[in-house]
């Protein structure tokens, strides 16, 4: 689909903490739009058959993604699905699993669809042997069509604290050339109440040894929010992170949701900043890392000027899918593993987020889809909208009346009229062209998103999210 573009201007993020602290509620952070809260357990074998064959006939390229669940430590913060486990041989079950999938999917997409993206997350993907590696990397070669285009993402997310000697060095030699480097935060006490005591010394080296082997890009990923971190503590990573110099970073918002999360149950209210703290560090992540040059690509993300998630965005080519913003409009997601969500046409579809039960539908070679949607007009026509505005920060009428051959004034009527008091915040400029976010509404652009979205106020919608700051 086809984009109204205007390049964004020089980088000027306004700061007003009075207008932030009234607008940060909870939201969703629109990964995929409708979210994973409408996805229901009515989508079966079917519907996935009737998207991937509708899918194929567009021929686009393929982004695929494998989730290995395993960690030898457990991180109080994480939200993820993941088995804390020391036992390296339970990762080998779960792989010929992982094969048994694969098998099956790919036997679904023709040959021809070449897959320009591979991103292994999880859990930690790194927990797995050189062996292991290299085997599940010549399995999904087996079975997809990787690319070796140079500009190829093939990427993997890393916990320096479990890279075994010459693993960076095998991920490259494998076809890896994108990594991401959990950090989260180099304050030691930090590092202590979450259960993740990683030496500077170590990520310092990591990184550096990932350069001199020529990674095209290194991500650092960052959270603000943590137990004991201060304004002043925080400042001192970023400054840390700014002489390590990744491509990219990474910088979340922690949410606390121990109700959900378990291991989050290990973390004392009491001992998180304050709000206004939390405002304050994140105020200071966007001043000193476009002071030093990183573009705010939008959300948590910054990069280097050079960086292609950057040049994409000045392209009006950016993408947002389950893992973030992308490079590569055009592809399917193909999913693979344990709770793994994948985008195929005009549906969402994720496996089952019980390991067990992953694993016994593959026994019975029955694909293990859990749940899933297939968007109608509105869903999609709202999805491109929200792309739109959370990958390029405007909308244009134009743009919509030749796309979905709507009136977008006359359509989103309900939304104008939501939007003026943002309007008059001097968040979003409205014209009879264009809805635009202005460099102060871009801290905000969760907010101005969730007015597009239909779904927030039902009843299936009764879920906590992450405040938007």
């Amino acid at each position: 689909m086809s984009q109204a573009f205007t390049p964004r201007g020089k980088q000027n993020i306004q700061w007003d903490v009075e207008l932030i602290k009234r607008y940060d509620k909870s939201g969703p952070r629109y990964t995929s739009y409708p979210t994973a809260v409408q996805f229901h357990e009515g989508f079966d074998k079917s519907h996935y058959e009737l998207c991937r064959t509708q899918s194929n006939q567009l021929a686009q390229p393929i982004s695929l993604y494998v989730h290995i669940p395993f960690c030898a430590h457990v991180c109080y913060y994480c939200a993820c699905n993941k088995v804390i486990t020391k036992r390296r041989e339970k990762a080998q079950p779960y792989l010929d699993t992982l094969y048994k999938e694969m098998s099956i999917r790919s036997a679904g997409y023709p040959k021809d669809r070449k897959v320009e993206q591979l991103h292994w997350g999880g859990g930690t993907p790194t927990f797995i042997s050189h062996e292991q590696m290299s085997e599940l990397m010549n399995k999904l070669a087996e079975n997809f069509n990787l690319s070796d285009d140079p500009d190829r993402d093939f990427s993997i997310e890393i916990d320096p604290r479990e890279l075994q000697t010459g693993t960076l060095a095998h991920l490259k030699k494998i076809g890896f050339n994108r990594v991401s480097l959990g950090v989260q935060d180099f304050n030691e006490k930090v590092q202590k109440a979450v259960n993740r005591v990683q030496p500077l010394e170590l990520t310092r080296n990591t990184l550096e040894e990932a350069q001199r082997l020529g990674f095209r890009s290194i991500n650092i990923d960052l959270i603000y929010g943590l137990p004991f971190q201060t304004r002043d503590s925080f400042r001192e990573t970023l400054k840390t992170v700014l002489e390590l110099s990744p491509d990219r970073l990474s910088v979340f918002n922690y949410a606390h949701l121990p109700e959900r999360f378990m291991p989050q149950r290990r973390i004392k209210s009491e001992d998180l900043p304050a709000p206004e703290e939390k405002l304050a560090m994140l105020e200071d992540s966007i001043r000193l890392l476009t002071e030093a040059g990183y573009h705010y690509v939008g959300m948590d993300h910054f990069a280097k000027p050079q960086d292609s998630l950057a040049k994409a965005q000045s392209q009006g080519k950016l993408h947002r899918n389950f893992q973030g913003y992308t490079t590569h409009e055009d592809c399917d997601l193909v999913a693979l593993g344990v709770s793994s969500i994948s985008q195929i046409g005009d549906s969402y579809f994720q496996n089952s987020s019980d390991i067990d039960e992953y694993q016994a539908s593959l026994k019975e070679d029955v694909l293990p889809i859990k749940k899933g949607l297939i968007l109608n007009d509105e869903d999609l026509l709202r999805r491109a909208v929200i792309k739109q505005l959370i990958c390029h920060f405007t909308l244009d009428y134009a743009w919509l009346k030749k796309e979905f051959h709507i009136d977008g004034a006359q359509h989103f009527s309900d939304v104008l009229e939501q939007l003026k008091p943002y309007e008059q915040d001097g968040l979003v400029e409205v014209t009879h062209e264009e809805i635009r976010v202005t460099s102060k509404g871009e801290l905000l652009i969760r907010n101005i998103c969730m007015l597009f979205d239909e779904y927030l106020n039902t009843p299936k919608h009764n879920v906590r999210y992450s405040k938007v700051i």
